[in-house]
């Protein structure tokens, strides 16, 4: 199994564990929410990636996580009004590129349309190495 497959296969399953957990779904965001925020960078006018979006995660109204790769991953703040973001099974951008702009793309899911306020792109490799130092620390 290569590497995508197995990132695919970890998301999922980890979704299905956050769906299972004790915790109300607002508090996990926001928890998630706040972790992202500790290992984003400084906004971004862009980002490209190659192929298509290797999975996603909403994270509050108008926040959503985009993963473009194994490590790869950018904070999105869409703009209101846009709701149902957080109920949203499945994303795409309205750009016919690789390119997602902030400001002129916008994030697409059931028939909703939000624009893209602002793009931060996550040190994810160093998010995944923390949680593993914290989950091996407990």
């Amino acid at each position: 199994m290569n590497k995508l497959a197995r990132f695919g296969l970890l998301f999922g399953i980890l979704a299905a564990l956050a769906a299972c957990s004790s915790i109300p779904r607002a508090e996990r965001d926001r928890q998630a929410l706040e972790r992202y925020w500790d290992y984003a960078g400084l906004p971004v006018n862009s980002f490209t990636y190659l192929g298509r979006l290797t999975g996603f995660q909403t994270l509050s109204q108008y926040q959503l996580v985009v993963f473009t790769g194994v490590n790869d991953a950018y904070l999105l703040t869409v703009s209101p009004p846009c709701s149902g973001l957080q109920f949203a099974n499945g994303i795409g951008f309205t750009s016919r590129t690789r390119t997602i702009y902030k400001g002129f793309d916008e994030v697409r899911f059931e028939r909703e349309r939000c624009r893209i306020s602002e793009i931060r792109p996550v040190n994810y490799r160093e998010m995944k190495k923390a949680m593993r130092e914290e989950k091996e620390g407990t």
